[in-house]
């Protein structure tokens, strides 16, 4: 275990799908080492699950967390009040959170305590995410697209299963401002629809998808992703894994859980160097509608038109 002095407790416990706390506890030691650079530096929020409860999002720490884990007030815009976040630089922070049954760590894409000051999005992210009852397949095929689309305009990504359904992509940036940042992201979904648009789409109104597989280009600016090696509250706690690309078709998200042991560190060993985003692929992305903005004014649309309808 951790040289952390913490006291684990309950360890026996059940935590989910016949799997007890202190298998998840044991993974996050054993993982701890790769998995808090991925942390460190960013704003976390947790999925726990208390026992006889349903599993909850915590972003605000509680009152009782000790003095060595850091934090940040920040205020949301969205519900109008500070939110004290846990900054997770070092493997006590994370045995803590273990034994406060934290299963999902979820990150921005920035680090940095505010957004828009001392910050930059490290990571431009593009998440596959494929129709119900589709197999890993298509997936794999829409993220072949996604690797085709960065080639031409001469980037490279890492990839990594969600511990989901579907698969993450993160091309690491040098500073940009994040609206370019977001505009390219929309640019290369974009372009990685037209590639095959028999198998992929970037609409982001699910009703108009038609059973492909979703290339969603919103994870910018605030958003938060799962984190690499993060277990997941799904059957059997997979974890998001990396994966090299050729080895992509030949895995599926639940070869990966929290029983899996591995050598090395490979999301770092197969992440590319920060690169520079060309500007002709920004250019396009800011003609781009943003998804969220655009399906709203359609919905008002839609309302206004079933209304005059009546």
């Amino acid at each position: 275990m951790s040289s952390s002095p913490l006291k684990f407790s309950s360890l026996d416990q059940p935590l989910f799908g016949g799997l007890l706390k202190g298998d998840l506890v044991e993974y996050l030691d054993f993982v701890a080492d790769r998995f808090v650079p991925v942390l460190a530096g960013r704003q976390l929020s947790v999925w726990r699950i208390l026992r006889g409860q349903d599993p909850f999002m915590q972003k605000n720490v509680p009152k009782y967390t000790p003095g060595y884990v850091r934090t940040v007030e920040v205020w949301a815009e969205a519900s109008h009040r500070k939110i004290k976040y846990a900054i997770c630089d070092d493997e006590q922070t994370l045995m803590w959170f273990a034994n406060q049954r934290a299963v999902e760590y979820h990150v921005p894409l920035y680090l940095g305590e505010h957004f828009g000051e001392d910050h930059h999005q490290t990571h431009m992210v593009l998440d596959i995410d494929p129709p119900e009852g589709a197999g890993f397949d298509v997936v794999v095929g829409s993220a072949l697209l996604v690797r085709e689309a960065l080639a031409q305009a001469g980037l490279e990504g890492a990839v990594k299963t969600s511990g989901a359904k579907g698969v993450h992509i993160f091309v690491p940036l040098e500073e940009h401002s994040p609206d370019d940042v977001a505009a390219a992201t929309r640019a290369v979904a974009v372009r990685a629809e037209k590639l095959d648009p028999s198998l992929a789409t970037t609409a982001y109104i699910r009703a108009e998808r038609g059973g492909k597989v979703f290339l969603d280009s919103t994870r910018a600016w605030g958003a938060t992703v799962v984190a690499a090696y993060s277990p997941r509250l799904r059957e059997g706690l997979p974890i998001s894994f990396p994966v090299p690309w050729e080895s992509l078709k030949d895995v599926t998200p639940a070869d990966f859980t929290i029983r899996t042991r591995f050598d090395g560190d490979p999301w770092s060993e197969l992440m590319p160097k920060p690169q520079r985003l060309p500007a002709d692929l920004v250019a396009e992305g800011h003609t781009i509608p943003v998804a969220r903005v655009a399906a709203m004014h359609e919905g008002k649309r839609r309302k206004a038109q079933r209304e005059r309808e009546k």
